[in-house]
């Protein structure tokens, strides 16, 4: 894992209901990939929602750009113990990319997907009811590419390996099916109000 950019300060009392057990506040944004960033073409990337291995709605930049958008401040908080607040993203919420695809989420568990490999795994019930975003901007722009542009997952309330960058896909799967860090020891579900960040926690 790369890490840099962390500049942290100890957990002060008066934000004890906002930072998690275990964080400290950042003012910067660290930058954490389990590899080098990618590079994605905008012209050339899709996004895909998939049941199982059936693809069921795949749409190009433009199209995905045209879904109904939202806007966010969240607070974010990473496994290496960081918490960031008041962060500000736009996309288009998970409920509303199931309901362009006209569908309802068939199984209880997702698998999202990124360009470069990775996958994560999130259970529906913290996507849906307005919980998670396909995030396309950041603090009023383009997402930078360390940060997981152009599309990234968001899902604020869990730590934050469960955003994934370089998103390009969600997947319906029968069973909570363990990703990429989860399958090298972090916790399937990952509350960082629960401290969820190892297998065993």
């Amino acid at each position: 894992m790369v890490t840099r950019g962390f500049f942290g300060r100890g957990r002060q009392d008066e934000l004890g209901d906002r930072l998690p057990p275990g964080q400290s506040l950042t003012e910067g944004f660290p930058v954490l990939t389990a590899g080098p960033t990618p590079p994605v073409d905008v012209a050339k990337w899709s996004f895909t929602l998939k049941i199982g291995p059936r693809p069921v709605k795949q749409w190009n930049w433009d199209e995905f750009n045209a879904l109904p958008q939202t806007r966010w401040v969240r607070d974010i908080h990473c496994v290496t113990a960081w918490s960031k607040l008041n962060t500000q993203w736009s996309g288009v919420l998970f409920d509303d990319i199931l309901a362009e695809a006209g569908i309802e989420a068939p199984t209880p568990y997702v698998l999202a997907h990124s360009v470069d490999g990775y996958s994560t795994n999130v259970p529906v019930a913290d996507l849906a009811v307005g919980k998670a975003m396909v995030a396309l901007t950041y603090a009023g722009g383009p997402i930078p590419p360390d940060h997981g542009g152009p599309v990234r997952l968001l899902v604020p309330h869990l730590y934050f390996w469960k955003s994934a960058k370089w998103l390009n896909g969600l997947q319906f799967t029968q069973r909570d099916e363990p990703g990429f860090w989860e399958l090298r020891g972090y916790h399937i579900h990952g509350d960082p109000w629960k401290e969820q960040r190892y297998t065993d926690d």
